[in-house]
């Protein structure tokens, strides 16, 4: 069985989905009217350089993903890493296109407001080991927040305890940190005000059943719709919990995985073993 897989925030490029906005027009004339602006402007020339801006790169990466699924043979299960869970959720009939693009800015914007934290990758070592160095150091503001494969994470928080917390953790025989592009502590618990906010404008969204089956990054369990406003929102301020995705993923029989925009979150589904 295969499953279709859609990355997040981080694989935004100037050019991407050149080639795709006049094979779609009206989806992309859609996407002008929820955004208030020129997607293809923003993704093909971003001549404001705007795709630097979590506010921008979000709806940006949603929308290329979107059309990118379009190209793709129906899969038997989605997921998506942290954003790319919105573009799972539209592939599998959850959401509408405008609805989940409406809802993608508004995350956006939200999450753009919690400033001042940042966010680190730790390669070499398993997330168990991360999570005892964190302990150790006693810093109470910094956390995990994506379990992206069996050596790889990614940390979170407050800058000046995450460079603390870097310089520990890279003392670890053949950890390696790398000080990652963010405006935010993304996935932890510092960004709950951005989750309660959040929250609230979920609960007025409807979710429709699955067509499709999907994974929770927040879980690694099947995404009830039924669950949808909280699931979304505890996203914000939990990890990113991809290892668990993928085990279930096998576990229910996939075995081929196809990735839209890129090979980001399929060159870590081979890290997992």
């Amino acid at each position: 069985m295969r499953c279709l897989l859609f990355p997040g925030q981080g694989v935004q490029k100037r050019g991407m989905g050149s080639d795709l906005f006049a094979r779609y027009p009206e989806a992309t004339a859609l996407a002008d009217d929820v955004l208030g602006y020129s997607i293809e402007e923003l993704c093909a020339r971003d001549p404001l350089r705007r795709l630097r801006d979590t506010r921008f790169a979000q709806p940006a990466v949603f929308f290329v993903n979107a059309l990118l699924a379009r190209e793709k043979p129906q899969p038997d299960f989605v997921a998506g890493h942290s954003l790319g869970e919105y573009n799972a959720l539209v592939a599998a009939g959850v959401l509408t296109l405008a609805d989940g693009l409406a809802l993608v800015a508004r995350r956006a914007g939200l999450m753009a407001e919690v400033t001042g934290g940042g966010m680190s990758a730790v390669q070499g070592v398993p997330a168990a080991f991360v999570r005892r160095a964190l302990t150790e150091t006693g810093l109470p503001n910094v956390f995990l927040a994506n379990l992206n494969a069996d050596t790889q994470t990614t940390i979170a928080g407050d800058r000046a305890e995450l460079a603390v917390a870097g310089k520990a953790i890279a003392a670890l025989p053949g950890a390696r940190v790398v000080p990652l592009n963010v405006s935010g502590p993304f996935h932890t618990p510092l960004m709950a005000p951005a989750a309660a906010r959040l929250r609230g404008v979920l609960a007025e969204q409807a979710f429709a059943p699955a067509a499709v089956p999907v994974v929770s990054s927040v879980t690694g369990e099947l995404f009830d719709p039924a669950d949808g406003a909280d699931l979304l929102a505890r996203q914000l301020a939990e990890p990113v919990e991809w290892v668990r995705v993928v085990h279930t993923l096998r576990a229910l029989g996939v075995t081929e995985f196809d990735e839209v925009n890129g090979r980001t979150v399929t060159a870590l589904v081979t890290r997992i073993h």
